[in-house]
């Protein structure tokens, strides 16, 4: 929403590569607690548009949180791509640009764990966060699979070199080039994989190569809960919103005439609670409890109105952002373009388009 943007300014930009460019930012004072992350979340960027106004577009964080370094996202061009385009042609060290705070769940949740990474092109980006920062602030070993069209295409390739020397007892980076192995096959990234199935597994890049990745991790039997991987999906909603739009709205909703569709409310929707909910979710080792979740409104909403400050980017259903997992009853989702099937039979359901199931709704912020 509006209220929790902020306009970043750029400090720094860096050209990885011929079409990928790095993008540091100075964290607004007083929002430093606003936009301290993880490692593997992602920015929502706010990119200027003459047709729509803003095109919304989600760009992992390259950077550590740890290292005292800026907020950094990596951005590759995307042949047609308007918004990648627009950052790498449009944004120089001055320039300024609006930003939701960090958020996404692809994140280890141990740094001292064996993390086995797996990236594709520009899916590094999130990898290097991770690599960056279970080096200096974890203990286990890191294996790094990194598949690329050609060697002037491999993003970081000085510095990954350089972290591999300096740490040759914990991290291991293996280079997949397309013009040299061909494209890798499932059956080859299962022969990689078979040393390191005790591993903590992380994927991100094109779809395909997460798909063939994702099924060698299955075929050796890699457990749910150790296998992960970043979903990328363009934002069709605007979650920044128009503050001066938005109060003409309301206000012209208050001055129309009451009939029966305002006084009611919206209709529950088919399989919602006809009734108010008790509400328990766990976020940030703090529990909420709330005895009083309407059928109508939407789990993110109902503890805005509670004043909880829970993660979302998009709100439509198009990012995991807000994911959550259940623990107890069930909730229905009014749009859900991100979350297979597995994720679904995992219990992980999206805040943003959750509407009460069940009398009772137990939940814990991935």
């Amino acid at each position: 929403m509006a209220e929790s943007s902020y306009d970043l300014c750029v400090v720094g930009v860096v050209a990885e590569t011929a079409d990928a460019h790095s993008v540091s930012f100075a964290v607004p004072e007083g929002a430093e607690e606003e936009f301290g992350y993880r490692p593997g979340q992602f920015l929502t960027l706010a990119v200027p548009s003459d047709l729509t106004g803003v095109a919304a577009r989600c760009y992992s964080l390259s950077s550590s949180p740890h290292d005292g370094g800026p907020l950094t996202v990596t951005v590759k061009r995307t042949p047609g791509g308007y918004a990648s385009n627009w950052i790498c042609d449009h944004l120089r060290e001055g320039s300024t640009i609006r930003s939701l705070p960090p958020s996404g769940i692809f994140s280890p949740a141990d740094l001292d764990a064996d993390l086995l990474l797996f990236a594709g092109g520009s899916g590094i980006t999130p990898i290097m966060s991770i690599t960056r920062t279970a080096l200096a602030h974890g203990s286990g070993r890191i294996v790094l699979f990194y598949a690329n069209r050609d060697e002037r295409s491999v993003i970081f390739g000085p510095e990954l070199a350089a972290l591999a020397s300096a740490h040759p007892h914990r991290l291991l980076v293996v280079h997949w080039l397309e013009s040299v192995q061909g494209l890798p096959t499932q059956e080859q990234l299962k022969a990689f994989t078979e040393p390191f199935t005790t591993y903590d597994a992380f994927v991100c890049g094109p779809a395909p190569f997460m798909k063939l990745t994702i099924a060698a991790l299955r075929e050796l039997e890699f457990p749910r809960e150790r296998r992960h991987q970043e979903k990328f999906v363009s934002l069709g909603g605007n979650p920044f919103g128009d503050p001066e739009q938005r109060a003409e709205a309301e206000h012209e909703l208050e001055e129309a005439d009451s009939d029966e569709a305002f006084t009611e409310g919206p209709a529950p929707a088919d399989g919602a609670h006809q009734g108010s909910v008790r509400l328990e979710v766990e976020l940030d080792g703090q529990t909420y409890v709330f005895d009083d979740w309407a059928p109508t409104t939407k789990l993110i909403e109902h503890l805005e109105s509670k004043g909880v400050r829970a993660p979302y980017s998009c709100r439509e259903g198009e990012c995991s952002a807000c994911a959550i997992r259940l623990l107890e009853g069930e909730v229905k989702m009014l749009n859900n373009d991100v979350l297979d099937e597995e994720d679904l039979a995992d219990g992980i359901r999206l805040a943003c388009q959750s509407l009460p199931v069940t009398d009772v709704v137990r939940a814990t912020y991935h």
